[in-house]
């Protein structure tokens, strides 16, 4: 397998694991934690999040560093624009979902309401991650394409 072959593929693969993944979270999973009330649905998205997060944010950077190579090494505008999109779910979350990610993970008292507050938050910022992935895939798919 060529150098493209393998970053073609890498950047595929690692796209397509991080939108399932934050798809099934945005659709499935938080949705159900949502349903389970204020205590429940905290005390479930400690452990989740500490499971999930180490995967998300690797499959996110292999995704962005695999399509940037992609796009260097086939002239395809379609790389990058998919690897701009799954990089960018890096900075969105470390600027606008970490500090949501700190208050639900801490050892705080929080209200019922404002817990519930914070969690609808998360989620419809984590539905931003998981769209940014489509449109990654999308991209990339798009570059399969045009081969």
């Amino acid at each position: 397998m060529t150098i493209r072959g393998l970053a073609t593929a890498v950047a595929m693969i690692t796209a397509s694991t991080f939108t399932a993944w934050a798809l099934y979270i945005t659709l499935v999973e938080h949705p159900a934690r949502l349903d389970s009330g204020a205590a429940a649905g905290r005390a479930q998205f400690r452990p989740s999040y500490r499971r999930a997060a180490p995967w998300q944010a690797s499959f996110a950077v292999l995704a962005f560093v695999a399509g940037l190579l992609a796009a260097a090494l086939t002239a395809r505008w379609e790389w990058l624009l998919g690897a701009l999109a799954l990089g960018s779910v890096v900075p969105l979350t470390l600027a606008l979902i970490q500090p949501l990610n700190r208050r639900l993970l801490g050892a705080d008292a929080l209200g019922d309401d404002e817990v519930l507050g914070l969690l609808r938050a998360w989620g419809r910022l984590h539905a931003v991650r998981a769209a940014l992935g489509g449109v990654g895939v999308l991209a990339f798919l798009l570059a399969l394409r045009a081969r």
